[in-house]
């Protein structure tokens, strides 16, 4: 291969990398400083609570390329997914406690009069180029983000690319009042262009209140970064978002531990838990929990009823993308775990029965 090429391909590399505001910046060497400080942070990086494997090893990696680019139709829907167009007067005029899911992991709650975004991933593709990533399942959001309230509080649970979004940002943040985040990514937002006045970070069990809403910022099992070289710089977490008649949890992403336990003691029990199951995989589950898993976490936290987030909206796992919802209705019931499973866009209120679920992922002919 010609020499000029390869440093061609080098620097455009190396451009794209440090051009681009999609991988978003690192902390500051000041905000290193005090993260040294803390009992889970050590050698120039964020660590579990529990030891937590993230190494496949070179070769047993290599030979799973094949497999997660296999061509394979029941890793996305074969029928156009069913999408509930949301009234952007009725997000306004209504007082109701509800929640409104935009699949994989990300909502609005409206909640005490206040309006509150989870992990407000919109885009298209969960990566730093369209080239990069799987396309979302559907085309069309239940409402765009310039239809949406003003937003008084959005929570990001890490810097991954499925979750935290460059161009979801920069569309949120003339209607944002508050951004609340882990430690470290409250960098990335600074480069899109948000003021650290509008900055919250957390560590874990750190807690803060905001016009009536209580937050507390609480660990999971899980890793952060956005680009090659930044792996562990950030914190990662879940989030208690609490209010005089409601009480939610927020797992973010993360593999199952005593953590739920731990914070389910702290701070439940919740009226509701959005718990991740998507995604996984038996090479990586100490970072992203198997369904069964998340049917036990929500008993562990104390939920009243626990609803599946991280699926439903991307591929970025081998198992089907239905195996989430088939794999834990069974063990739910089993362990006499309530489960609600809303279709996009619909709304979601804290007072309903088990009986409003409606299984929108089945084929309309099944």
């Amino acid at each position: 291969m010609p020499t000029g090429f390869i440093f061609s391909l080098i620097l455009f590399v190396a451009l794209f990398l440090n051009l681009n505001p999609q991988f978003g910046a690192n902390p500051s060497k000041e905000q290193v400083q005090e993260f040294e400080k803390l009992p889970h942070y050590s050698d120039g990086k964020f660590q579990n609570l529990i030891p937590t494997e993230m190494s496949m090893g070179f070769a047993k990696a290599i030979k799973l390329i094949p497999e997660f680019f296999k061509s394979d139709p029941s890793r996305q829907p074969d029928f156009e997914l069913p999408v509930q167009k949301v009234d952007s007067l009725d997000l306004i005029t209504s007082q109701n406690s509800r929640l409104i899911w935009f699949g994989h992991s990300a909502f609005l709650l409206q909640l005490a009069g206040k309006n509150i975004l989870l992990d407000p991933m919109f885009g298209d593709v969960p990566a730093p180029h369209p080239w990069l990533g799987n396309k979302r399942f559907y085309d069309e959001l239940p409402i765009e983000v310039e239809q949406l309230p003003i937003i008084d509080m959005v929570f990001f649970s890490h810097d991954h690319y499925d979750h935290l979004d460059y161009e979801s940002v920069q569309r949120l943040i003339p209607k944002t009042r508050m951004f609340y985040v882990p430690l470290g990514v409250g960098a990335h937002l600074e480069r899109w262009g948000v003021s650290r006045e509008n900055i919250q970070e957390l560590d874990w069990w750190e807690e803060d209140s905001y016009e009536g809403v209580s937050v507390a910022f609480t660990p999971s099992r899980h890793f952060s970064g956005r680009g090659l070289s930044n792996r562990f710089s950030t914190l990662w977490g879940s989030w208690v978002i609490s209010t005089g008649s409601e009480n939610i949890f927020f797992s973010g992403d993360g593999g199952y531990g005593p953590h739920f336990q731990e914070i389910g003691d702290k701070y439940g029990p919740f009226d509701l838990a959005l718990l991740e199951c998507g995604q996984y995989n038996e090479n990586w589950k100490e970072i992203h929990m198997m369904p069964e898993e998340t049917a036990q976490a929500g008993l562990d936290l104390g939920a009243k009823q626990i609803m599946p987030i991280h699926w439903g909206a991307f591929r970025l796992a081998m198992h089907s993308w239905t195996d989430p919802i088939d794999r834990l209705l069974p063990k739910a019931e089993e362990l006499n775990v309530k489960v609600r499973t809303p279709m996009i866009g619909s709304f979601l209120y804290f007072n309903e029965e088990q009986s409003q679920n409606s299984k929108w992922w089945l084929k309309p002919s099944e």
